[in-house]
């Protein structure tokens, strides 16, 4: 990058709108470029994801073709787990799974489930709000019961 960078050498008198790309590119070049290739610093780490990008234009036409829509919002949800449990036997499938310790897994699920809640409450809300708006006073309540019992305090709206 730094060789073409130097090749690109515009005439800075009569080519502002060059001089100016040239001053940015320098620039960008200076504050972040390192960034930008750090994967070719990794050995084994591939130089681009158009494999990984790939296999996921794959996933989403086959889901695609064998649901009839259009949207594939579904691999939003289970694409990750398609892509890492691709094994070429049983065998290579369990060890790829054994490979993950269990402290990382279970700390990647409370990750995944943090994540999911506003979906899911959305998705509670919409099915059945007026039972979810009853769940949500409740816990609601609930907090308010432990703060004035933590505290000391009576919980609000009692006569103590």
């Amino acid at each position: 990058m730094e060789e073409l960078l130097r090749a690109f050498q515009p005439d800075f008198k009569r080519c502002p709108a060059q001089a100016a790309l040239y001053r940015a590119w320098h620039r960008l070049w200076k504050e972040s470029g390192p960034d930008w290739l750090h994967c070719y610093d990794i050995p084994g780490l591939p130089p681009d994801n158009l494999k990984l990008e790939s296999l996921f234009g794959q996933l989403r036409s086959h889901q695609r073709r064998i649901s009839g829509r259009k949207s594939t919002r579904e691999l939003r949800d289970f694409g990750q787990c398609q892509v890492l449990c691709l094994g070429e036997s049983e065998q290579d499938l369990l060890y790829q799974l054994r490979q993950v310790p269990l402290a990382e897994y279970q700390a990647g699920r409370r990750r995944l489930a943090e994540a999911e809640a506003p979906r899911q409450l959305l998705r509670r809300l919409h099915g059945d709000p007026l039972r979810t708006m009853r769940d949500l006073v409740g816990q609601l309540a609930a907090r308010r019961a432990a703060l004035a019992s933590s505290t000391g305090l009576p919980p609000p709206g009692s006569d103590g």
